[in-house]
């Protein structure tokens, strides 16, 4: 009778101990035990290419192209480009 009392009382001490163990990352920072890191800003770079035909500006952010605009010359009207699949899209109006 005394070994499966002292049974019980294990397995009851291991589940509490288990569910107390099983703290998310968040709350265990909260809990002032390691302060979040801050974000590391990235570097921005601004890419301007000319030429006889066209003007090109591109922006980068952290080694990755996100606007890519060409103002062709001879009047014609600026259109981006998007990096990722190559799209063109002109804008109509300036607002």
């Amino acid at each position: 009778m005394r070994a499966i009392f002292l049974f019980t009382l294990c397995l009851a001490t291991a589940g509490a101990a288990w569910a107390q163990a099983a703290m998310p990352l968040q709350a265990a920072s909260a809990a002032g035990k390691k302060p979040a890191a801050a974000p590391v800003e990235q570097r921005a770079e601004r890419i301007h290419v000319e030429d006889a035909g066209a003007r090109i500006d591109e922006l980068r952010i952290g080694g990755e192209t996100k606007t890519i605009v060409v103002q062709p010359k001879g009047g014609m009207p600026a259109y981006q480009i998007q990096p990722g699949s190559g799209e063109r899209s002109w804008k109509i109006a300036n607002f």
